[in-house]
């Protein structure tokens, strides 16, 4: 990956105590607690997906007691290399909550990311880090009032302690005067760099280096090639499916997109999906898994409010399944409109697939809800 125009750094990123990100030591009632059980009906559990790709539902399966465990949204979620799976939640309360795979909650912590919006599991040199992005834009106090206030891009331990935060884009001359940052996800490269999805802001794609110096940005609102700008370039991941030939996928989400992107940011091709409002690509073996936060109404065409499904393409980009949504179909090798077609879920953020191919979804605005397993069968 090119290297060039590297910007010296020195204010966009502040190393800061990492006191404030300490893990919260738990008291004993909070260690080992249990979700609930893992459906409300065992005998005649829900059945959603096509093809090959079909899930049964579990939507107990990540449930807390929400006096103990309040959230607003679970927004990401990720695996480390122990199986347990980490969701990352925003509130002020428990912005991590840390499950093994049969829904047993292991650790509860932190406090300080009240915008958690995206999260990312990397690892450098045998050791995994975090990237947590922080919106900034549904900061709430004690009283649930929201406030708007800087995003922020930190590293950090999986337990919980600080490496380095990035700054504001105005500050390395990225961004002009007045224009917003609110970054939504990141995504971690091989070789350490760091590329964050600015979609609350200003939509651009931001490339920094694995000690969070400025190297580029793309796409935005105003990117000289029409093809690559974004509208809410919601969600950001790299697709090693070539491995000869890694690729940036971003979400353009209200363009019902998925674009393409070589690893300098230059535009490649679009990925439609017409009628879904998909988030961040996830990728598990040759297939590509998405959160889809609205879908479309059927007859109107219109965007439809407490809607979502799970989307899966295969390694050809073609969509092969929709559980919660209608069945692919193509004509003349393009996907006719999808929508949501049971009430699984509402507003799907993000999904998580783990090792044995079962997928988590994580729900925005959903009544704080926890995640669901969707158990491959």
């Amino acid at each position: 990956m090119s290297k060039h125009n590297r910007r010296k750094f020195i204010k966009d990123f502040s190393i800061i105590s990492s006191a404030f990100l300490t893990t919260a030591s738990l008291s004993s009632h909070e260690k080992g607690v249990h979700g609930l059980p893992q459906s409300t009906n065992t005998a005649n559990p829900e059945i959603i997906g096509h093809g090959d790709f079909k899930y049964k539902v579990h939507a107990d399966w990540g449930k807390l007691d929400n006096k103990n465990y309040p959230i607003i949204n679970c927004h990401s979620m990720v695996q480390t290399k122990d199986g347990n799976l980490h969701a990352l939640c925003d509130g002020i309360r428990n912005n991590f909550l840390v499950y093994d795979k049969k829904g047993k909650l292991l650790h509860a912590w932190g406090t300080e990311f009240t915008g958690a919006h995206g999260l990312e599991v990397f690892e450098e040199n045998g050791k995994e880090y975090f990237i947590v992005v922080d919106g900034g834009w549904a900061v709430r106090n004690d009283k649930g009032q929201a406030s708007r206030e800087q995003g922020r891009v930190v590293k950090i331990t999986t337990d919980g302690k600080l490496i380095f935060s990035i700054g504001h884009p105005l500050t390395v001359g990225a961004y002009e005067p007045g224009w917003r940052f609110q970054p939504c996800d990141a995504a971690v490269a091989k070789n350490g760099d760091i590329y964050v999805s600015d979609g609350y802001g200003s939509n651009w794609v931001l490339q920094y280096n694995k000690l969070g110096q400025f190297i580029r940005k793309f796409g935005g609102n105003t990117d000289p090639n029409k093809n690559a700008r974004l509208k809410s370039s919601h969600g950001i991941s790299i697709d090693y499916r070539d491995p000869q030939s890694p690729k940036l996928i971003v979400s353009s989400r209200s363009e019902n997109k998925l674009k393409a992107f070589t690893m300098d940011g230059k535009f490649l091709y679009n990925i439609d999906v017409p009628g879904a409002y998909l988030g961040q690509a996830v990728f598990h073996g040759d297939n590509a898994y998405a959160g889809v936060c609205w879908s479309k109404d059927k007859n109107s065409g219109k965007r439809l409010a407490n809607s979502g499904f799970v989307t899966i393409l295969d390694k050809d980009n073609k969509v092969i399944s929709n559980p919660g949504g209608s069945e692919p179909i193509y004509h003349n090798d393009k996907l006719t409109p999808l929508y949501q077609t049971t009430k699984t879920f509402r507003h799907v953020h993000d999904v998580c697939v783990d090792s044995d191919g079962n997928i988590y979804a994580l729900q925005w605005n959903s009544g704080g809800a926890y995640p669901v397993k969707l158990e491959r069968i």
